[in-house]
Formats: C-alpha cells, sequence, structure tokens
C-alpha cells in the first residue's frame, strides 16, 4: 500500500518551513516512527515521522526547498514485514546537517562517536568532544626541519589557500534572531542600567542545602532560582517593567512568565517559564533543566517559546563580565548577569573580598522610568544579598 508523507501541520504564525536534510534515501527501508527528515522554521526544528514501516519510494522536495503545511514531501510503500537483504547501519543514525558536516570535514566514523542526545542522537558537541580526545590521544609530532630556501614565487591558488572563505545561507532561526534584535534598536528607546551584588549569602546557602535539595527533588540547586524569585520580587513591585507596549496601549500582565535564554548550535533560544511566581525553587530549576534538554536534541517547541512577559540572560556561563543586553520585543525590559568574580569591596570601613557579579538592565524608556530602573535592581541586590527575603517573603 502506498502512502503520502506530508508536511506536517506548521505551528500557529509559521507560514513554511525549510527542508533542512533527509535521513532517508529513496529505496531505504524505514520503521515507522523513524525521522526522515528535518523542516526549519524560524523558531523551531520540526522532525518528519515515517507514519508507517516500508520502503520510500520517491523524495519528491528535496534539501534547502520551501515548503508549506500538508504538502508531499514523499511517498512510502507500506509493507509488513522488513524484507530480509534489508539491514541498517549504524552510519544511518540520525545526524543533524551540522552533524553530519563536521563528521564529513573531520573523516570522521559516527560508530566510533558515543551520543548523548535523545535515543542516542549524535550532537555537535559530542563531535567535539570526540575530537578533542582525539587530539590529547594523539602523539606529538616532531618539529619538521625548515625547508630550504627557495625563490619561486607561490602560485595564485597557493596564495588563495591561505586565505579562505565560506559563504553560507543564514538559517532561518539566525535570521529570525537577527530580524527581532534589528526591530529591538529600532523601535525603542533603549537603556540600560547597572548594578553590582555580593553573593556570598547566596553562595553559602546554597553549599550548605545543596546535598539536601537535590536528595530530596533530584534536581541540582543552581544560581538561576534565586535570580528568578529576585526578579519576580521586583516586578510585583514595578509592575511596568513587567508591561509591554502595542501601539499606544500599554499591557500590564497579571502574571510573570519568565524568559531564559538559550544558547543551542544553531543560535539563540528564549524558551518561557511559564506563571514562575507559582513554582518553588525546585520546579524553577526542573523547568530549566527541561530547556536545556530540549534545546540539545531539538525537541524544544514552539509553544516553549511563546509569549513571556519578562527575559533573564546568563552571559556569566561564558565569561562575561559586563554587558547591555538586547530587549526582547515586545517585551519592555531584560536582565543580564554576568561571571561571578572575587573582588576588594569595602564592608564596616575595612577592605574585604567578596564574590561579586555585575548586574545590567536593559529597559524601554518609553514606558520604563530610570527611577524605576535603578529601584528594581536595588530589589534584586537586596534580595539576593539577604535571601531570608526570598524564604520568607517579606
Amino acid at each position: 500500500m502506498s502512502f503520502e508523507i506530508l508536511v506536517p501541520s506548521l505551528p500557529e504564525s509559521v507560514s513554511d518551513a525549510t527542508l533542512v536534510a533527509w535521513h532517508k534515501q529513496a529505496g531505504e527501508w524505514v520503521n515507522e516512527g523513524d525521522n526522515l527528515a528535518d523542516l526549519e522554521t524560524d523558531k523551531v526544528i520540526l522532525e518528519v515521522p515515517a507514519p508507517k514501516s516500508g520502503t520510500l519510494l520517491e523524495l519528491v522536495v528535496q534539501d534547502g526547498e520551501t515548503v508549506v503545511g500538508g504538502q508531499l514531501l514523499a511517498k512510502l510503500d507500506a509493507q509488513q514485514a522488513k524484507p530480509a537483504q534489508v539491514t541498517e547501519k549504524a552510519e544511518d543514525a540520525v545526524l543533524s546537517p551540522s552533524v553530519r558536516k563536521l563528521v564529513a570535514e573531520k573523516d570522521l566514523d559516527p560508530q566510533a562517536i558515543a551520543g548523548s542526545g535523545k535515543h542516542g542522537r549524535i550532537l555537535k558537541t559530542d563531535v567535539l568532544d570526540f575530537l578533542n580526545t582525539q587530539a590529547k590521544d594523539a602523539p606529538t609530532a616532531p618539529t619538521p626541519a625548515p625547508a630550504a630556501e627557495t625563490h619561486s614565487p607561490l602560485s595564485a591558488t597557493a596564495v588563495a589557500s591561505l586565505r579562505p572563505e565560506q559563504r553560507v545561507p543564514m538559517t532561518r532561526l539566525r535570521a529570525k534572531v537577527a530580524e527581532r534584535l534589528l526591530q529591538a534598536q529600532q523601535n525603542a528607546a533603549m537603556l540600560t542600567t547597572f548594578n553590582e551584588v555580593n553573593l556570598s549569602a547566596v553562595i553559602d546557602l546554597r553549599n550548605h542545602y545543596k546535598d539536601r535539595f537535590e536528595t530530596k527533588h533530584s534536581i541540582k540547586l543552581g544560581f538561576m532560582s534565586f535570580f528568578v524569585k529576585a526578579s519576580i520580587e521586583g516586578l510585583k513591585r514595578f509592575p511596568a517593567i513587567n508591561a509591554s507596549i502595542d501601539g499606544s496601549d500599554i499591557i500590564y500582565h497579571g502574571y510573570y512568565d519568565i524568559g531564559i535564554a538559550v544558547t543551542t548550535p544553531r543560535g539563540l533560544i528564549v524558551p518561557i517559564l511559564r506563571d514562575a511566581d507559582q513554582l518553588d525553587f525546585a520546579g524553577i530549576e526542573k523547568g530549566i533543566h527541561d530547556f536545556g534538554n530540549k534545546a540539545r536534541n531539538g525537541s524544544i517547541s514552539v509553544e516553549d517559546l511563546s509569549g513571556g512577559t519578562f527575559t533573564i540572560t546568563n552571559g556569566g556561563i561564558f565569561g562575561s563580565m559586563l554587558s547591555t543586553p538586547i530587549l526582547n520585543p515586545p517585551q519592555c525590559a531584560i536582565l543580564g548577569m554576568h561571571a561571578i568574580k572575587d573582588r576588594p569591596v569595602v564592608e564596616n570601613g575595612e577592605i574585604v573580598i567578596r564574590p561579586i557579579m555585575y548586574l545590567a538592565l536593559s529597559y524601554d524608556h518609553r514606558l520604563i522610568d530610570g527611577k524605576e530602573a535603578v529601584q528594581f535592581l536595588g530589589i534584586i541586590k537586596e534580595c539576593l544579598e539577604a535571601p531570608a527575603h526570598l524564604l520568607l517573603n517579606i
């Protein structure tokens, strides 16, 4: 029986998608549920599962083509049993386009690489870790003797090879991020204000209870839950920072959907921690952990990325000391976290060393006054330097 494989229904507000790559080819046997192809929208990657087990008869759409919901992608000859002559090979395991390209460039055998993604899928980080391990284990090559000096000029081809260039199209996600960031700068009166916070109390509290916390909740106690809680306290006191502008109207949100910026191999995404004010520390940490797993294995959905009233981004995990984060429209404010560094500070007339983080709040000055922005950061500083405020709700 012949089956038509169609483009699945696209998420709301997404009009089309790009077929990034086929993972199976015409004539190959596929099992029901196998991922046949990846479709990239400007928000997420969608997988096209095989509706039945059988043999792919024809690929109607080729890599790189634009498709719409319900469009015919391929035809499948469904069979009751897998033919005896058809065997599966490890190299047929699903590889994303970036992983496939890297494996090909480095001439690697995918069978030798352990995958940490969903169902053992090989991620780009797995390939990079494999290459790093190989580099460490490889014997050091002897330094070659200097070549005899010659006076023959290099050929034009040789000179060109010393300055390589590669032109590749932007991914749809990268293009969308670029569009939104440009929109934020053009359509908002964006300013940034800064403060610093002494994280001694948070670090001490975390170190004292992290083992018991993990034992009880099966999740590690990180720093982000403290910042989410502190941000919500500030948003409650300054509702304009949790609001958005729609034309000539101001929309004040009576809920707290916090976006957590996450970096992926495809670019920056901001999944939304919904009703974060109703979550305890464990709930926040589990939500962030789930987003990280989804981002790594490519299963994050459009629903995970939709909405949001306020965003937190942590450049500190990459070593950033200070930055001015860009607004995530239509939100009117974003909090930037940075690296924690031991710095000299004055306490009670004495110079002491404390773990300090610089904080940055970028905000839309059309709605938020400088006084509110400064006081908002003051609330976050107060809550983090005395975490009892968060725990006792005072």
